[in-house]
């Protein structure tokens, strides 16, 4: 049995690092230029993975070297790996990244062969789904194939984990089956027209969520930390302070830090969620000190020597 069935997407990260962002209409040189295996479904992966966890990737790529190469590097990680999918016609994904010297970041993602999972694909993966203790997905591959595995999720009592990024209109069916959305602060806008900047305004973001069925939100609300909200509690865990040159993969950080923590809980509860919230805030502050999206990763060791033992 797997801990954790990512379902999500697979991309080659092309990284441009920059003295600023560029304007509208605007020439600029590059400092750096970088390939990094990416994709918010491979990087939770990942990061679940090399914080312990047992992970399964459902996949697709595209039959091209920048499939083969990123497969490859799921495989170092010790990811199971099996069940990934080979297009013959479309392109291994996708994600041009630029990154300037402050850390902050933008991205433009080429979906590719990750549009390519669909229902039927989910239907074939029933029993891994089922086997599974969490079964984790974003909105970087089709919204009906995972509509389908969190039905199947719920109906064999696996826990369902959205991470509705990038950010789109969700349908009614699938909240209803989602037991922790994952937005952040941006993200929880867009999808509640709520601007996030005080408790009062976390609340009624969440209960836009936790009225259509949802058991718990969380929004990660950037250097000020991560909120965990039921129909009962509201509480903010905060982020741990550093200096941040890239921020690029830390929301996926704190997916696969979350996850990680949450298998060893025997119950999912407010209280395992947010004991689980503060190890992915660890987490996803070492990462903001590194470079790129994988690389920057940390195992679960590198966790212990800075933060010490829980």
């Amino acid at each position: 049995m797997q801990n954790i069935c990512i379902l999500g997407s697979i991309n080659m990260d092309l990284v441009l690092r920059v003295n600023r962002m560029v304007k509208s209409g605007e020439t600029i040189l590059a400092k750096d230029f970088k390939k990094i295996p990416g994709g918010k479904g491979a990087n939770q992966a990942v990061a679940a993975r090399r914080l312990g966890a047992d992970v399964c990737m459902l996949a697709s790529v595209g039959k091209d070297e920048n499939g083969f190469l990123l497969v490859e590097a799921l495989k170092k990680d010790n990811i199971d790996v099996k069940n990934i999918s080979y297009s013959e016609i479309n392109p291994t994904g996708m994600a041009i990244i630029t990154v300037d010297d402050i850390g902050n970041n933008s991205i433009i993602v080429v979906p590719g062969a990750n549009m390519e999972i669909g229902t039927e694909y989910i239907e074939q993966l029933e029993n891994v789904i089922k086997n599974s203790k969490i079964l984790v997905a974003q909105f970087e591959t089709p919204i009906e194939a995972t509509i389908q595995a969190f039905r199947i999720a719920k109906e064999n009592g696996v826990l369902t984990v959205l991470n509705p990024a990038p950010a789109k209109d969700i349908p009614e069916e699938l909240l209803k089956i989602t037991d922790i959305i994952a937005p952040n602060e941006t993200e929880a806008f867009e999808l509640t027209n709520i601007e996030v900047k005080d408790q009062e305004s976390i609340r009624k973001a969440s209960n836009k969520f936790l009225e259509k069925g949802v058991k718990f939100v969380i929004i990660t609300l950037g250097e000020k930390g991560a909120a965990i909200v039921d129909k009962d509690r509201l509480s903010v865990v905060p982020a741990y302070k550093v200096k941040a040159i890239d921020t690029t993969a830390a929301g996926d950080s704190f997916i696969g830090a979350l996850t990680s923590k949450l298998i060893n809980s025997d119950v999912i509860d407010f209280n395992s969620i947010e004991n689980s919230i503060k190890f992915g805030n660890k987490v996803s502050s070492i990462v903001v000190q590194k470079s790129g999206a994988q690389p920057s990763l940390p195992y679960l060791e590198e966790v212990k020597e800075i933060y010490g033992e829980e």
